[in-house]
């Protein structure tokens, strides 16, 4: 996707399934990515305020919660002739899952009079969201107006557009323009709203908004960006929530706003795992939302097979090009399967009754024991996905020479997460008197053996577990962040796990800000490189967390404090990804095409707050670790433990007050 949007630069605001992005200074112009969209559609693609055809002056703007931004600007022509601005354009904007309110206020401060025209101009081209991600530019639709309705139609898709000031004048081509006359008193202003309005003609909801839902845990800590980070991610999650259509009671976490605002296995079951301290709702919404979509046939176009679980679902009008992108419901997945198997087994030993969920289990488990060696992946007809890990980019799968890998590909991650997925359905088999048990553990017993034999490679440093296999069976040796992910998947020794620990905390991954993807030492290092060289909080996450699980606190706490540390920079919204350089040697800049909010990105300081307090599915109790001393004194309200809700403080010394 080389002409891929950027939107580093853009501001957004969210309110699943619907997103919203503009410039820093509230114009939202007709420019790559920029839109209000709807459900994967663009509703909105221009939508500008202009003072006697002059764009304002931005003096800033601010993020008022998930869903809301505040833009203000100055108007220089007007007012009073002193250096300073006298008159301004404040804008409140705030989306809804299928409304965009624009609160525009025309201020004036002066000692004078003033008499001007404001004009609002906007257009729709009611485009997927897979036609401008490419780099596309498509055609407007154009408005109609009537009764002082202003309307966009293009097929099933409709934008409508009221006002509660009526304009002066409208003028209607490709974009609609609006027009205000007005005279200000000294020290006045006149406030109007814009209403825009999303739907679709035809019933073809996959995924819908899903009913009041409001987190309720709180965080304080010594260290206010932790807290803040925390809070933010918590509204941020709150707001990527949808339900599934068929069953609105089943809520799952979208992945990310704007080009993964949908169900995306991975993803969707990684956010829920992090979360599961705070309850298991959210986890049952997503295991049974892909539970219903769980593969029944072998389907290379798809990439579906029996058991198997979906990794994106998207909704794509039926008047759209159904060809465009990926298939709508797409399988190439190598880890979605055992990761929501993993995850039924956590919600399980946080009290949830999974008791409904035993037969997609079997048949989730039956599609892991499948293979015979190791999971491995190969896009069958070259429509889908080359790489099918969460490292799913071309070129994210290359040895130490950067030589890519050749397919079909196992991935160390995803035999871990088998293994570990194996032993996961065994218990649960087991404690509801179901067979299989048995076959579950000799599998992994058998996978234990196979890898320590063909993964572990050896450098200038010593022996590490390598980042893969590829066709010949060949071990893929670069140095890479996926060796943190099978921390605490039982497959590792703890000699094992602490040649890891060595690795994960040593310059080469550690960036002073998290875990870099790809060794900082690699002749193909991209600090801005998608899964070669990047940031990622997730990945550091899943580390921090198997580090403390493995008895390794001290490298879990120094990678904590570098996310921590990087949403600071980030004003407490970590993105998706951002750039690898050292801390001390270079910038902090996030990927130019990075989602911001970004669900497990949100989710990811859940999972550092956990690692801090030792609370784990298993233990139910809390164990905090002396390495994250800097955050302590630190309270948890509203951790679920022993199946009532409960506030958890640590004191400066560590003590534990569970109340």
């Amino acid at each position: 996707m080389h002409n891929q949007p950027f939107l580093h630069e853009l501001v957004t605001a969210v309110a699943a399934p619907a997103t919203v992005l503009s410039a820093p200074d509230g114009q939202l112009r007709r420019d790559g990515a920029q839109g209000w969209l709807v459900a994967d559609v663009r509703h909105v693609a221009e939508l500008t305020v202009v003072v006697d055809d002059r764009e304002p002056v931005t003096l800033g703007h601010r993020q008022e919660g998930p869903d809301g931004l505040r833009f203000v600007a100055a108007v220089r022509h007007l007012g009073d002739e002193i250096t300073e601005p006298t008159v301004r354009v404040e804008r409140r904007r705030r989306t809804r899952p299928d409304t965009l309110e624009e609160t525009v206020a025309l201020v004036n401060d002066s000692r004078r009079e003033i008499t001007t025209t404001v004009s609002v101009r906007l257009a729709a081209d009611l485009a997927p969201v897979l036609a401008f991600r490419v780099g596309q530019r498509p055609a407007l639709v154009s408005p109609t107006r009537a009764n002082g309705l202003t309307e966009w139609v293009s097929g099933s898709r409709v934008t409508r557009l009221t006002s509660d000031r009526a304009p002066d004048d409208v003028v209607l081509d490709e974009h609609a323009r609006l027009d205000w006359r007005l005279t200000l008193a000294p020290r006045s202003r006149v406030t109007w709203t814009l209403t825009l309005t999303a739907s679709s003609a035809s019933d073809d909801a996959v995924f819908t908004a899903p009913a009041d839902v409001r987190a309720t845990a709180n965080l304080t800590s010594v260290n206010q960006d932790l807290e803040k980070l925390f809070h933010t991610g918590l509204a941020d999650l709150d707001h990527l929530l949808l339900a599934d259509a068929a069953a609105p009671d089943d809520v799952f976490a979208a992945a990310g706003a704007p080009w993964y605002l949908t169900l995306f296995g991975r993803d969707s079951l990684w956010t829920a795992r992090f979360a599961l301290p705070l309850g298991t709702d959210l986890a049952m919404g997503t295991l049974r939302t892909l539970a219903r979509r769980q593969g029944t046939k072998h389907d290379p176009e798809t990439a579906e097979e029996p058991g198997k679980i979906a990794h994106e679902i998207r909704r794509v009008p039926s008047d759209v090009d159904q060809t465009m992108g990926l298939p709508p419901v797409y399988y190439g997945t190598i880890d979605a399967t055992p990761l929501w198997i993993s995850l039924l087994h956590d919600a399980w030993r946080w009290g949830a009754d999974v008791s409904d969920l035993l037969d997609p289990l079997r048949r989730a488990l039956g599609w892991v024991l499948s293979h015979d060696g190791f999971l491995s992946y190969r896009d069958e007809l070259g429509r889908g996905l080359a790489n099918q890990g969460w490292k799913d980019s071309i070129d994210s799968i290359q040895d130490g020479a950067g030589n890519l890998a050749e397919a079909p590909v196992a991935l160390s991650e995803a035999q871990a997460y088998a293994h570990r997925a194996a032993l996961d359905a065994a218990t649960v088999l087991d404690a509801f008197g179901l067979p299989g048990a048995a076959e579950a553990r000799a599998w992994a017993e058998r996978m234990n053996g196979r890898f320590r034999e063909a993964f572990w490679v050896r450098d200038e440093e010593g022996p590490f577990p390598a980042l893969a296999l590829d066709a010949q069976g060949r071990p893929v040796d670069a140095l890479a962040s996926n060796m943190g992910h099978l921390l605490g998947s039982g497959l590792l020794t703890g000699d094992e796990a602490a040649l890891v620990a060595s690795r994960l905390g040593s310059g080469r991954l550690d960036s002073g800000y998290g875990l870099r993807t790809f060794d900082g030492t690699h002749p193909y290092f991209n600090p801005v490189g998608y899964h070669t060289g990047s940031v990622w909080p997730h990945d550091t996450a899943i580390a921090v967390d198997g580090l403390a699980r493995e008895g390794h606190p001290e490298v879990a706490a120094a990678l904590a404090a570098g996310v921590v540390r990087a949403g600071a920079h980030f004003d407490h919204r970590l993105p998706e990804l951002y750039g690898g350089w050292a801390a001390d040697d270079g910038p902090l800049v996030a990927y130019p095409s990075t989602c911001r909010p970004q669900a497990w990105s949100a989710a990811s300081v859940f999972a550092l707050v956990w690692a801090a307090l030792g609370l784990t599915p298993d233990a139910r109790e809390v164990r905090p670790s002396p390495a994250f001393a800097s955050w302590f004194p630190l309270t948890v309200d509203g951790v679920v433990l022993g199946g009532r809700r409960v506030r958890v403080t640590v004191d400066a010394a560590g003590s534990v007050t569970v109340s």
